[in-house]
Order: C-alpha cells, then structure tokens, then sequence
C-alpha cells in the first residue's frame, strides 16, 4: 500500500503542469503565454521527421522489398510467404505529408514494380484491408496516380470474398487467391473496421457495392448487441453465437466504435449516428471508471453491465481521441490525463495494466500509436498547449527507450526497457505520422477536412 501511494504522489507531482493547463481548457481559459512558447514545434516538427528517416533509412538498407525489418538482428521480414510490402505501402502517405518526396518516389516505383495480390496465399482480412488496401487509397487522394486506386481495388475484390458468411460478417481470412476462407470466431473489430475504406472505394469508382458489403458486415454485428446496447468481443460469423459475452473498449472491440462514429461523420450517415448514440451511451455508463487517480474505462458483461476488469492499456488509449470527435472534451480529456499517466509511469506506456492499483500486467510495447493520436486529436480541438508538451515528452522518452542504430525497436517489458527484435509497419503509418502532426503547423493537411482510418490513412471527407 505505501508503495501505491508513493507512486500515485510521483504520479501527481509529475502531472501537476498537466492538470493546471487541462483545467484552463475546460473552463475557457488559454494557455499563459509561456506556456505558448514552451515548446518550439518548428523544430519537433524536423526532429520527428528526422526520426521517421533514420528507421526508414534502416529499412531500405537492411529490408527493401520486404514486410519489415527486424531492428536489431538486421534482417528483414514478411507476414506470408510472398510480401505484400508491408512498411513501404503503410509509410507512403506519411512521406508525402512530411514533404519527403525523393523517398516516396523511391516507394512509389517499388510498389508499381513489385506489388501483385495475385498470390495463393491466406491472408488476415483485417491486418491487410487498414493497412495495405487502406495505405493504397490515401495513397491516391495524396498522390493522384491512378494506378494506386487499380491496385486498391484489385485488392478489395479479393478481400470481399471473406463477407460470403450466411450472416454477411467477415471471416478473419481469405485466400487472395482462390478467395478460401477460414476463422470463423471473430470480433467486433475484425467484423466492423471496413466502412471507412471500402466507403471511399466506392466513391472513387461509383460502385455502391463496396461500401453496402461493409455497411451490411456494422450492421449485422450491431443486431448482436445486448439490451443494454453492449457488444461482445467474440461471436462466430457464421451462427451469431456469442464467444466471449465482455464488453470494453480495447483491442477486437476498438476499430468498431471509431468506425461507426468516423463513418457516419465521413459519409454522414444517419444509419450510422442512429447506432452510435446508444453504443457511446452504454459505453460511458458501463464501462467508463472513475477513480481518484483519474478516469479510465474497464471491461463489463455485456448482459449484466456488471464489471468484470480494471484492465486499461495502450490500444485503450485511442478513445480520447473518440471522445474529443464525439464532442465529449470534458471527459476527452480526463481520458488524456489518464493516458498520460500510464505513459508515464515507466517512462513508456505498457500493453496493459490494472488501473485500480496501477500494476503493469502486460509490458511490452510494441511502438503503439495510439497516446500520439489522442494528444494529437485533442490539440486539434482544444488549442490547449499542453498536448504539445504531452506528445514531446512522450516522443523524447520514445527515442530514449526504442531507438537502435538503424531504427526502432518494440520493448519486451517497460519496466526493464529490453528491447524485441520487432518493429511494425505502423510505426510509420501512425506513430511517427500522429507524432509529426501534433506539431507540423505548415497547414499542409487541415484537419477538417479529412478523417483517418484505424491506422491513421487520411482521406477526404465526402462533401
């Protein structure tokens, strides 16, 4: 118990800046002046993109062609047995908007020259579509060659085969070859995270098909929903049994709140805002946790409303920004202070922890983005200095703890700082890009006017 208090005392002391600046925002008051000029975002701005080019630059040595690299061995890596340029496609539009244009050129004839979905092989329908089908069509708005939206929707006509379930939820995997698929235990997330890119794909190519393939997967899984309008994390596609009866807003469940919301503000559709206000409602009340240490979201039975877990981790942290969107800035924001807390506590946030005693139950750290994401999502509303200052420490702590000679590597265990021979596509699509945006002030992408998918692609809003 002393050590509990002692760390939530570090923890206050620590935040104390924090929670001055936050209550500044929440009752219309700005920023000091000093604070204004705390932190030089012209050169966080280089300084990320420096970054961004130090791993990127490691992995054209050491991994051109492939997936990924493997940071500390060297060597490079695929997810299959052919690569479907894992890194490259996911990195593109990140270039783009850093203005490094010799290195999307570079990536551009890469993927022109050696990426074909024409392959016998099983692929994970979610991991593909908010990655490569998802990077491919940003790539399009960002870019405008037209042979980025041929390869999109190349794609997309093999991953659909995956929705030929009796109930029209998709499968986990399909083959992209023979169109085979298999995993019919799903999750919310897996099932619903398609209505973003597979709307824009029909805008581009006029055929509505698209985006009422995904429409149909969201709306489906929502007729699953409990009276008291929470939503499983495991059901099986094919029968609509429920797996797994917890509710929460993490991992297999995450993508499918943000989509419903980012759908219906991308192609504003009132289906979807008839679905999203009772979703956001029974999410607040059932699942949100306020503690003394601050606010945090736990896991729930779906049936009873009755909680289950105080398990909170870096995926979870993705909802502030959800929130902020939402219109919810009051609690968008305690979320953040909490999110910032647990980045904090090791000096780099954990895969998980119970936030009733603050004990990391998973560490590792796999370069998520989803801290970087919020800051950045509630700057965008808020103006409030203080997610400049959150995202710098964040990133400086970054470099500390998961740099290498070549690039970054994700940590075995935040408390020790060991590092894992491993290092995520989205690390550029989404750390770096969220990092750099928090403080890229050139006016290059306005906020307003687009909406990132789950692995932070942007795309235009429909108007």
């Amino acid at each position: 118990m002393k050590s509990f208090i002692m760390l939530v005392f570090i923890l206050f002391i620590s935040t104390l800046k924090a929670n001055i600046l936050l209550s500044q925002t929440l009752t219309g008051n700005s920023p000091s002046n000093e604070s204004k000029q705390s932190i030089d975002k012209l050169e966080m701005a280089e300084r990320v993109k420096s970054e961004f080019l130090h791993a990127w630059n490691g992995y054209k040595t050491y991994a051109w062609g492939y997936d990924a690299l493997q940071p500390l061995s060297k060597q490079p890596h695929n997810w299959y047995k052919n690569s479907l340029l894992m890194t490259p496609v996911d990195a593109f539009d990140t270039m783009i908007l850093m203005g490094l244009f010799i290195e999307a050129d570079e990536t551009k004839e890469l993927i022109f020259e050696k990426l074909d979905f024409d392959v016998d092989m099983e692929v994970q329908n979610f991991e593909v579509s908010i990655r490569i089908f998802a990077g491919l069509l940003s790539a399009y708005e960002l870019d405008g060659d037209k042979r980025f939206l041929v390869l999109a929707e190349d794609l997309a006509k093999r991953l659909m085969k995956a929705f030929n379930s009796p109930t029209g939820m998709p499968y986990r995997y399909v083959n992209l070859k023979t169109g085979a698929t298999s995993g019919p235990i799903s999750n919310p997330a897996e099932i619903g995270t398609y209505l973003v890119e597979y709307g824009i794909l029909s805008k581009h190519t006029g055929n509505p098909v698209y985006y009422q393939t995904a429409m149909k997967a969201m709306t489906a899984m929502y007729s699953f929903r409990s009276p008291l309008n929470l939503i499983p994390e495991g059901i099986n596609v094919e029968t609509g049994e429920i797996t797994n009866p917890i509710s929460h807003i993490s991992g297999c469940i995450d993508s499918y709140l943000e989509y419903m919301l980012k759908g219906f503000i991308l192609f504003n559709d009132s289906t979807l805002q008839s679905m999203w206000t009772p979703t956001i409602d029974a999410v607040n009340k059932y699942l949100a946790d306020q503690k003394p240490e601050g606010l945090w979201y736990g896991q729930a039975n779906m049936y009873s409303g009755t909680r289950t877990s105080t398990t909170y981790g870096a995926l979870d942290a993705f909802f502030a920004g959800t929130l902020a969107m939402h219109g919810d800035l009051k609690r968008a924001a305690d979320l953040q202070q909490s999110n910032y807390i647990m980045w904090m506590m090791h000096g780099i946030e954990p895969e998980s922890m119970n936030y009733s005693n603050m004990e990391v139950e998973n560490g590792s750290y796999i370069l998520r983005p989803e801290n970087f994401e919020s800051a950045y999502y509630l700057y965008q509303y808020t103006h409030n200095e203080i997610y400049p200052e959150m995202g710098k420490a964040m990133f400086e702590n970054l470099i500390t703890y998961c740099r290498t000679d070549v690039a970054y590597a994700a940590l075995k265990d935040v408390r020790t700082k060991e590092k894992r021979d491993y290092m995520e596509s989205f690390f550029f699509a989404e750390t770096l890009k969220y990092a750099f945006l928090l403080f890229d002030e050139s006016g290059k992408l306005d906020f307003n006017k687009v909406i990132f998918n789950t692995e932070a692609h942007p795309y235009r809003r429909v108007e």
